[in-house]
């Protein structure tokens, strides 16, 4: 989306909503707290940010990335921040290890625990990868 917008010049238009009766609004609950409590301060800033690529892709991150997918049952948020965090250091995806490095410790993870899932992920990780992960790790902790 953010491609589509730097190669056309503009804002993406607005798609018109489903009818409130269509959607799942406990998913929509469950992923606005989710994603506070993940993103924390930065919550407004995101969903701006997000909402500016395209409003449709707002709606889905929150109902379905947060409200159906990481807040479904099984797992506690640490241990999702967990996988995330993993998962993002072997794809090398610097924004978005920055803010679940951030999001596992306002979810309550132990730093030191979060150190090992760094060390975990080395394994599976590439070289550069490690590296932006132990320097984005440094700057979080700050």
């Amino acid at each position: 989306a953010a491609q589509w917008r730097l190669a056309t010049g503009h804002p993406p238009a607005a798609e018109p909503a489903e009818p409130a009766e269509s959607r799942a609004p406990s998913a929509e609950c469950r992923g606005q707290t989710l994603c506070r409590t993940v993103y924390g301060t930065n919550y407004e800033k995101l969903r701006n940010n997000v909402a500016a690529l395209h409003p449709a892709l707002d709606r889905w991150m929150v109902s379905e990335g947060y409200g159906r997918t990481l807040s479904r049952p099984g797992l506690d948020l640490i241990r999702r921040e967990f996988c995330v965090i993993a998962q993002v250091t072997v794809l090398e995806a610097e924004r978005q290890l920055h803010s679940h490095l951030r999001g596992a410790l306002n979810a309550g993870a132990d730093p030191a625990a979060i150190a090992a899932v760094l060390d975990a992920t080395a394994s599976e990780a590439s070289p550069a990868a490690m590296a932006m992960a132990r320097r984005l790790w440094e700057r979080v902790l700050g």
